[in-house]
């Protein structure tokens, strides 16, 4: 947490920052620890356990950003997002949590603890329903938090899942997890982010992905990465949520590494995401 709070520390002097994160490995862990514990009668859901993550990770990154940043406030929210239950994803579980096996382990994990499994990469690994992010709950809170000038720290793994309830008397949780990005790209557009930037762990968005000649791309239009189909495993959902973001605002997002954070904000590094441009006399 300390190397992400360096990175972010530069932005979060001059501006206003918003900070999500993920949650694949530790939430996998989790479930895995709560299917074996033998005080409980049932395991915790993934909501619970999406919940518990966000002031797991909120909390040491707070920390750290107050080390960082002093004198600024940094405040982390556990945040509810908004699913839709005739989601087809509940029909098609798809997001990778938890560590990796091999094939016979992982199957027989599969056989006797009801999971659904799936190869990522050369491991394989227990996917989940993830449905599409629909409404953040806490939206005006983040908004109230933001108008003070402060780091706010929110919707972490996508956010915990819910489902309004029948009659719109309340929410419910839901044993899903909710893609981190694609909750990002709905967050940056519903406050009026003026960028989006999405850190991984490696510098830019590459065409040719894992072959000899692949290259890193400075700059991409949505046009541009939508006819491609999007690079292959967890760039995917990175570029469509820039893609999402760029589409709703004009504005721009930009893909790269987490320790780029500065000089992808200001240009200098990772893939900028930009609308199509158009011709003259088109």
């Amino acid at each position: 947490m300390s190397v992400a709070a360096a990175a972010l520390a530069p932005l979060a002097r001059g501006h206003d920052l918003l900070i999500t994160h993920g949650n694949g490995p530790q939430v996998g862990m989790l479930a895995l620890e709560s299917a074996l514990d033998p005080a409980l009668s049932h395991p915790y859901p993934f909501d619970v356990l999406g919940a518990q993550t966000q002031g797991m990770i909120g909390y040491w990154l707070a920390r750290e950003l107050r080390a960082e940043v002093p004198g600024k406030q940094v405040g982390c929210l556990i945040c509810q997002t908004l699913v839709r239950g005739d989601d087809p994803a509940f029909g098609n579980p798809a997001k990778f949590v938890g560590p990796g096996y091999d094939e016979e382990q992982a199957l027989s994990l599969a056989r006797s603890r009801g999971w659904t499994v799936r190869k990522d990469g050369s491991r394989w690994r227990r996917v989940v329903p993830s449905p599409e992010p629909v409404e953040l709950l806490e939206l005006p809170l983040i908004e109230a938090l933001v108008a003070t000038g402060a780091i706010v720290i929110c919707a972490g793994g996508g956010g915990v899942p819910v489902l309004r309830q029948p009659g719109g008397q309340g929410v419910a949780g839901v044993d899903a997890v909710v893609d981190k990005d694609l909750t990002s790209a709905l967050l940056a557009r519903t406050i009026g982010a003026d960028m989006l930037l999405i850190l991984t762990d490696v510098p830019a968005v590459y065409d040719g992905f894992g072959t000899d000649s692949a290259r890193p791309i400075e700059t991409a239009t949505v046009g541009h990465l939508r006819s491609g189909g999007g690079p292959p495993g967890s760039m995917g959902p990175k570029v469509e949520a820039a893609c999402r973001f760029v589409e709703a605002t004009g504005k721009k997002a930009v893909i790269g590494r987490l320790e780029d954070a500065e000089a992808m904000f200001l240009g200098k590094a990772g893939t900028t995401v930009v609308l199509d441009v158009v011709s003259e006399g088109e």
